[in-house]
């Protein structure tokens, strides 16, 4: 325990852009040429290091020059000289010491997270108890406007072993939708199919269109309409046939209390990047699997890096029940910046027990692809 009370003495953080493979749609905008993310590297006395990501989106949780400046000016006076053993009182002081930013108090935990299992030897889920998953179902996500290039990834996915696909939905015409949901129950009848409209729906719209993708009896539909727009997520609720999930409508715990009480969803898209952390985002899936909600492991765009506190949060949350979608450090960028390949297998992420969160980036990747 005593090596818990060494002190941080160096914070470093990079702004990087992350090359990626093709264009991916969304109903509230597009990823192309790549995506950009900021990395935090901490430091202690005794020269051991903890690393985190904030995945940021411009359009949805913020931007990656307002993660950048949050942690390399608002929150860095909070760290230097603080021990490794004050991090809840670190992160209890960072929620409010500048609004929002959650991407970089998601990145802030993971690098105290990432030097308290690697001083203690314990993977990052060891730390919040027992582990309930040792390997994680895959959902990769189908969002490339050119169909038939993602024709091609179905076809790679399912001879991976891939079962769980999440059609990204709402950004071209719904004669679009309904021709790739028709495509995929036809020749792909292996893969479970899930729906996504990331708020690409207008609310005279939403419940019409909701319905009619329903028909292919997806496990889910995804945020048909906007983030505020409870009203029309709760008519939606009411009338489709498929659990409908709120991502964007749902950042931490204090959006699912005002969620449930609405009736807006059946379930809740789990992300670190937009809780703020690991433990806010267990608090959110608890409140969610209390009221009967169901719960699914989201993400951003993100690396391996980013992608490793979300594995260890749902390692050791039992409430996040219908997998993951980590699949960008694999299936999505051009070359990750993690020193080892990010652990897949047979369609299922694979749960580090290393100490931390299992895997480290390499530096070099990281100097190569860095902005600031």
């Amino acid at each position: 325990m005593s090596e818990l009370l060494q002190k941080i003495t160096d914070v470093k953080v990079w702004h990087i852009r992350v090359p990626v493979v093709s264009t991916r749609s969304h109903g509230i905008g597009d990823i192309e040429g790549g995506f950009e993310v900021v990395l935090l590297r901490l430091t202690t006395e005794g020269g051991q290091e903890g690393w985190g990501e904030a995945a940021c989106w411009s359009v949805f949780t913020g931007s990656p020059e307002a993660s950048y400046y949050a942690l390399s000016r608002y929150l860095r006076p909070l760290i230097l000289g603080r021990m490794v053993s004050e991090r809840e009182q670190i992160m209890s002081t960072a929620l409010y010491t500048i609004a929002h930013a959650t991407e970089a108090k998601a990145a802030l935990e993971s690098a105290l997270l990432d030097l308290e299992g690697k001083i203690l030897n314990q993977p990052v889920w060891a730390l919040f108890g027992q582990k309930s998953q040792a390997r994680i179902p895959l959902s990769v996500s189908i969002a490339n406007p050119n169909f038939e290039e993602d024709k091609q990834l179905l076809q790679k996915i399912s001879a991976d072993g891939v079962r769980l696909i999440k059609l990204k939905t709402g950004f071209k015409s719904h004669q679009f939708d309904m021709m790739r949901c028709e495509y995929i129950r036809k020749h792909h009848p292996e893969l479970s199919l899930r729906v996504d409209f990331n708020q690409g729906l207008e609310a005279e719209e939403g419940v019409s269109r909701t319905l009619d993708l329903a028909t292919f009896e997806p496990d889910f539909i995804e945020q048909p309409v906007r983030a505020h727009d409870y009203d029309t997520m709760a008519e939606i609720n009411r009338k489709c046939p498929v659990l409908l999930l709120a991502d964007e409508s749902v950042f931490g715990p204090e959006d699912a209390k005002n969620a449930i009480s609405q009736d807006i969803a059946g379930g809740v898209s789990i992300k670190v990047m937009k809780s703020g952390g690991i433990n806010r985002a267990r608090k959110t899936a608890q409140i969610a699997a209390q009221a009967g909600w169901l719960c699914y492991g989201g993400d951003m765009h993100e690396t391996g890096l980013g992608h490793l506190p979300g594995v260890h949060l749902i390692a050791s949350c039992p409430e996040i029940t219908l997998g993951c979608e980590f699949y960008h450090a694999r299936y999505y960028v051009i070359k990750d910046i993690l020193s080892t390949t990010f652990p897949i297998d047979e369609g299922h992420v694979v749960v580090p027990d290393s100490p931390g969160l299992g895997f480290s980036p390499d530096i070099e990747k990281i100097e190569a692809l860095s902005l600031k």
